[in-house]
């Protein structure tokens, strides 16, 4: 990887690079849930985990060799927050108002995806067979308001400009299952679904 600076180009150290991408992912930010969320571990430092993780065999038909690797829901969210952290202060300084302000909270509107990659299959070597399409479950930021002491309602400090962009969808969930495998893609999601349940009961601290 190089960044082109006035026509050269620089040669970043690898740890160097290492160290920003830890910080790109999820899994990087401390937080805390209050109440903590049901069923799901404390810890913050998740990155990517194995999306069959224990996952009980219901399904028959299901093959054993699928495929699916994702991001735990609370601490993928907590990436994207960060990512938007920026946005977020523009928003209270449009608003004028300071986040001491901000006493109930904030409160986040999330559109969730679930869409068909299409025909992934590896079409050279000799892998392991797995279904030729793949799912991605992810998720996008549509807006963020807070409710003061001194105002009624709410406000409103933060609207996704461009809600159907890739740049503001966050990978959640990877599969390889095609997309009309209904039972093994609510199999497969369904611990993101606890996941989401779980925070809606909660509270998310976030420094």
């Amino acid at each position: 990887m190089v960044k082109a600076t006035s026509g050269r180009q620089i040669f970043q150290p690898l740890h160097s690079l290492r160290a920003a991408e830890k910080e790109l992912l999820p899994g990087f930010h401390d937080f805390e849930w209050q109440p903590a969320l049901k069923n799901v571990s404390p810890c913050c430092k998740v990155s990517i985990i194995n999306g069959l993780s224990g996952w009980t065999s219901a399904l028959d038909d299901a093959p054993a060799d699928t495929i699916t690797r994702r991001f735990r829901y609370d601490v993928a969210l907590v990436s994207a927050l960060k990512d938007l952290e920026e946005d977020i202060m523009e928003g209270l300084r449009d608003s004028r108002l300071d986040d001491s302000v901000c006493t109930s909270g904030f409160n986040i509107m999330i559109k969730e995806s679930c869409d068909g990659m299409g025909d992934v299959s590896e079409k050279h070597g000799g892998g392991p067979a797995l279904p030729e399409k793949a799912v991605r479950f992810s998720f996008t930021i549509m807006s963020m308001t807070l409710v003061t002491d001194d105002m009624e309602g709410e406000v409103t400090i933060f609207t996704e400009p461009k809600p159907n962009s890739e740049l503001s969808c966050k990978p959640l969930c990877l599969m390889f299952v095609d997309e009309s495998d209904h039972e093994t893609l609510t199999a497969v999601l369904a611990p993101i679904v606890a996941e989401r349940n779980a925070m809606k009961e909660s509270r998310l601290i976030l420094s």
